[in-house]
């Protein structure tokens, strides 16, 4: 299996080179180390976003070729189209990992933007750009879903 594919597949916890954060008894929620824990993690995934938009720079320069049949030049057009939407998909995820940087550095981050209460360590390392607690993004989901139907 390629380098690549077995990377994608890896957790944001193991591309990160970390283990799950353990906290310690009478430790203050989103304290130093916390926070440290989830610079960490977003920044290797924001590297690793960033290494899959070079490598797409490099395979889309190196693989472009004017094809005389009309097949295989809409083939690898259309691949060329699937990697484009999947990079912009990833530049909009590297936005909102900065945004979360952001939010670390101005110690608005793990509270949820809804209730104010805490997000927690779990759901954050699951998904670290959360912005809003399990109950309150479960709220959102059924409205959302409640205006679309």
């Amino acid at each position: 299996m390629p380098e690549s594919k077995e990377k994608k597949s890896l957790g944001i916890l193991a591309l990160a080179g970390l283990e799950p954060y353990q906290e310690k008894p009478g430790e203050e929620y989103m304290g130093e180390p916390q926070l440290e824990h989830f610079r960490k993690i977003l920044n290797a995934w924001r590297n690793q976003l960033r290494e899959e938009v070079d490598r797409t720079m490099n395979h889309m320069k190196d693989e472009a070729a004017n094809f005389p049949d009309p097949v295989d030049r809409a083939a690898q057009e259309e691949e060329f189209n699937l990697e484009l939407r999947n990079r912009d998909r990833e530049r909009k995820l590297i936005k909102k990992i900065d945004k979360t940087l952001q939010r670390i550095e101005d110690d608005d981050f793990g509270f949820c933007d809804s209730c104010g209460i805490e997000i927690g360590v779990r759901r954050l390392e699951a998904r670290p750009t959360a912005e809003l607690c399990i109950d309150c993004k479960t709220l959102a989901e059924l409205k959302e879903k409640q205006m679309a139907g």
